[in-house]
């Protein structure tokens, strides 16, 4: 029995019942596909299920606001995915009258839709022969093929796709590519896989070689940047009891790229009160007073792909009418960053 055959007769067995497994529907497919890169299932599917009912075409989702689409995606995190998501739905309906392209080669010209996702939507929904490669897919065939490359450099790419091609079947390519990415999602598992009772465990290298932990190999490229934070948290006392805050947007190509945060001092390492009444001027402008104290005593670290955020909320009250300035109670109307949420959530009924 062929490699091939193995994890089709597995997949049979034991795939997931999921809503994007009931549609051929390359709108859905894409979108599924966009919501899974770096995100797990279980996270994902809420979403998934959300963007469907406010947007159930792709008509839909292109005639939205980004503003409403960043905040459905809000907690995802890895936001350019959502602004490709909407730049892409444009394209589609302006450039290929709403529907989708049925070829590989066509659907790589789509924003942010490279080999992995082209070739999904491409043998998913029209069944053309093109393997998928991904996470899951690299460490099965890692393993099982006993391959030492690096799977992120331009070697390891090309033969790892190259691999894919030759192992895969390519008359049932729509459940073989669902097939072995469910399989390492599943079975192969990046830790502690269940080779025991792996159909393939006969014949896997990496079992046989005990190298399962070591592969698949891949080189540590990122240089992770610790940035300090210190999001100043306006709590304004207006006169008729309708308190209010300030929310700015992010501008610019940096992280989180039109979302919205609080007034923020960055700086080159931990500050403390003094040096936040010293920088507050360069960053609001208050008329009185005001009284400041940290919220959070710990640093809280967020951590994103090539940097890990040092965060500080301090709160800032004033009887200043800040231009600009909004009531606490719409704050839940704009689109944040999860490290913003977050504190939004755990000082709800303190402040907001």
């Amino acid at each position: 029995m062929t490699f091939s055959h193995h994890i089709l007769i597995w997949y049979a067995s034991n795939k997931r019942t999921l809503p994007w497994r009931r549609t051929r529907d390359p709108y859905k497919i894409w979108l599924s596909e966009i919501m899974l890169q770096q995100t797990r299932v279980l996270q994902g599917t809420p979403y998934y299920l959300k963007f469907v009912a406010n947007f159930p075409t792709v008509q839909d989702l292109a005639n939205a606001s980004e503003e409403r689409i960043l905040k459905l995606w809000q907690g995802l995190g890895y936001y350019s995915r959502a602004r490709n998501l909407h730049a892409t739905a444009k394209m589609v309906v302006n450039d290929y009258d709403g529907k989708f392209p049925d070829e590989y080669k066509e659907l790589l010209k789509l924003k942010g839709v490279g080999d992995y996702t082209a070739s999904a939507i491409a043998s998913i929904c029209f069944d053309e022969p093109e393997p998928v490669v991904d996470g899951n897919v690299y460490r099965v065939l890692a393993r099982y093929y006993g391959i030492d490359t690096p799977i992120n450099s331009t070697q390891g790419i090309k033969y790892f796709k190259s691999l894919a091609r030759k192992v895969m079947d390519a008359d049932n390519i729509r459940d073989y590519n669902q097939g072995i990415m469910e399989f390492g999602a599943m079975q192969c598992t990046p830790k502690k896989p269940n080779c025991e009772e792996c159909p393939l465990n006969e014949s896997c290298i990496a079992l046989k070689d005990s190298s399962i932990d070591r592969l698949p190999v891949k080189i540590n490229k990122t240089k992770v940047r610790i940035r300090h934070f210190n999001y100043l948290v306006p709590i304004i006392e207006v006169a008729n009891g309708i308190n209010k805050t300030v929310l700015r947007q992010r501008l610019g190509k940096g992280i989180w790229q039109n979302l919205f945060e609080f007034p923020l001092l960055e700086a080159e390492e931990k500050i403390d009160l003094k040096a936040i009444k010293l920088g507050l001027s360069d960053v609001i402008d208050i008329k009185d007073t005001p009284e400041i104290f940290v919220y959070n005593d710990k640093v809280i670290i967020h951590k994103l792909s090539h940097q890990h955020l040092h965060t500080t909320f301090w709160i800032i009250k004033t009887t200043t009418n800040i231009n600009g300035a909004i009531p606490l109670s719409e704050i839940q109307n704009f689109a944040v960053p999860v490290l913003i949420a977050d504190f939004i959530k755990t000082s709800k009924n303190l402040y907001f």
